[in-house]
């Protein structure tokens, strides 16, 4: 049994740097991608877009399908596809079929990410103890580690296509050899069923067992979707910090180019540390005191960022930022996922899908704000949002402990 676990566990940390991997590789080639097509910036920005609205098809479409055939099934085969679809933007000669390969792609690292999440759940629950944030610093890692073979291929003459195409193929076989150490189905009972032994009836002959379940299954629906708003305003605060934390620099406080690129690495560092070590604060404190008192840390961050005229409490400011954010997601998916075991594929897509919409509109609700008021004073909104989701970090308190159950840790191990 632990070895079989282990085994899951390290297997869900592979797709979790496939998936940073993948979607960095077509990052990293973004700018190539642009002057090969032959398009502005803003028709590169409306192109973008539907990368995102792809992945939002994909996470919807992926989360019953995980509930319904197993993430055994569902993350490899979303990784395969993921794979493959990568080459497609590469090959795009025009705008339209480099439309046509964003959304195709974004359609399959959506679906990738609600699965591998989906079967990240699991492997909390069978755990017993705070493991996801974890598997969302691996993440990360992927995307540091695309941006190192990209910086080695372009060095050594390699084209993007060759590239993309060699990261997508070494992806698809990575993928298919960790089917093996992923948890079987989970046979798992929804929240919302009763026990038919013991279901009692009123005077009126209904059954109040029913209307448990019913009662149930609207209070875990309410709760997931309040999940939901909270991942929308969190990840529109990383999708803010994604495009505007460097041009704040640059813009506002006057430093170079080159510096001012260090303020979205000090972010983007500051988040995967916090990762790193959230699975413990979790497991000692909690997972409503991480997101409470994160959130708290991130909107204490960007009030210094947007209000201190100095660069280095600018560095700081997005230092916290990124380190108080850094829990926050996946406590939500995991929150999700762990509301219904039974639904927790479909659970984690509506919180994913639904911070995905955050992500996205991020960059874009800061710059109509621009039109109005300084870049820094356009801050302040991150600051509400974040205080926010602090007030309403109490919707983790219903959230029980992951304990490892017979019927979820794994059938047949």
């Amino acid at each position: 049994m632990e070895r079989s676990l282990l085994g899951a566990r390290v297997a869900t940390y592979v797709y979790f740097v496939l998936c940073g991997t993948l979607m960095g590789a077509w990052v990293v080639h973004i700018p190539a991608a642009e002057e090969r097509v032959g398009i502005s910036h803003a028709t590169l920005g409306g192109l973008l877009v539907l990368l995102g609205l792809g992945a939002f098809a994909g996470m919807q479409v992926a989360g019953p399908l995980t509930d319904r055939l197993g993430a055994r099934v569902v993350v490899p085969a979303t990784a395969v596809l993921c794979g493959a679809s990568l080459v497609l933007p590469g090959l795009a000669g025009d705008p339209w079929s480099l439309a046509g390969a964003l959304l195709v792609f974004g359609a399959c690292n959506g679906a990738l990410d609600v699965s591998m999440n989906a079967h990240a759940v699991h492997v909390e629950k069978a755990y017993g103890r705070p493991v996801m944030s974890g598997f969302h610093a691996t993440f990360s890692v992927g995307g540091v580690l695309a941006a190192l073979v990209a910086a080695g291929a372009t060095s050594a003459g390699v084209g993007p296509v060759a590239m993309m195409a060699a990261i997508g193929g070494v992806s698809i076989v990575i993928a298919l050899a960790s089917v093996p150490a992923l948890m079987p189905a989970a046979s798992v009972a929804p929240a919302d069923e009763g026990s038919g032994d013991d279901e009692e009836f009123d005077a009126s002959g209904d059954a109040t067992g029913a209307s448990r379940a019913s009662a149930v299954r609207r209070g875990t629906t309410r709760r997931v979707w309040l999940l939901a708003v909270l991942a929308l305003m969190v990840m529109l605060c990383e999708g803010a910090a994604n495009d505007w934390s460097a041009l704040h620099l640059r813009d506002v406080l006057g430093a170079s180019t080159s510096t001012a690129a260090f303020a979205y690495g000090t972010f983007a560092a500051a988040m995967t540390t916090g990762r790193l070590l959230a699975d413990r604060l979790v497991a000692r404190f909690g997972s409503m005191a991480v997101l409470r008192h994160g959130a708290a840390t991130a909107a204490a961050g960007i009030t210094l960022v947007a209000l201190g005229p100095w660069m280095w409490a600018a560095f700081a400011g997005w230092a916290l930022f990124g380190l108080g954010l850094a829990g926050a997601v996946p406590q939500l998916l995991s929150a999700a996922g762990h509301a219904d075991p039974a639904a927790a594929g479909a659970n984690v897509s509506r919180v994913a899908g639904l911070g995905y919409v955050g992500m996205l509109a991020g960059p874009a609700v800061i710059g109509w704000l621009t039109h109005l008021v300084d870049l820094n004073h356009a801050f302040v909104l991150l600051t509400l949002l974040c205080v926010t989701t602090a007030v309403g970090a109490g919707v983790l308190r219903a959230e029980p402990d992951p304990a490892p159950r017979g019927e979820t840790a794994g059938v047949g191990h």
